[in-house]
């Protein structure tokens, strides 16, 4: 079995047969980058309009689990590489 995948974060996908996804019902592995569905400016602003959209209606929420000050940005980055932050991470001015 192989272990999750969290895009590339999580590194290389180990190697495994690919009939294994046909056993679990036909399914299918892919890392979709967002340039091929936004490879134009007018693409990319549909999609960010659509996404405020949902955000600002509420229908998805953002958690914001620590906050910075923008003078800290160091420390955040060694934070987020540390793998010490959950959610969103906000630097302030």
């Amino acid at each position: 079995m192989c272990p999750p995948s969290f895009g590339n974060a999580s590194g290389p996908v180990p190697a495994f047969e690919p009939a294994l996804l046909a056993k679990k019902g036909s399914l299918f592995l892919t890392r979709p980058t967002l340039f091929h569905y936004t490879s134009t400016p007018e693409d990319l602003n549909w999609a960010a309009g659509d996404l405020f959209e949902v955000v600002g209606s509420g229908a998805v929420k953002i958690e914001i689990n620590q906050t910075y000050a923008l003078k800290d940005a160091a420390q955040a980055h060694r934070d987020l590489e540390g793998r010490k932050t959950t959610g969103s991470t906000v630097l302030l001015p």
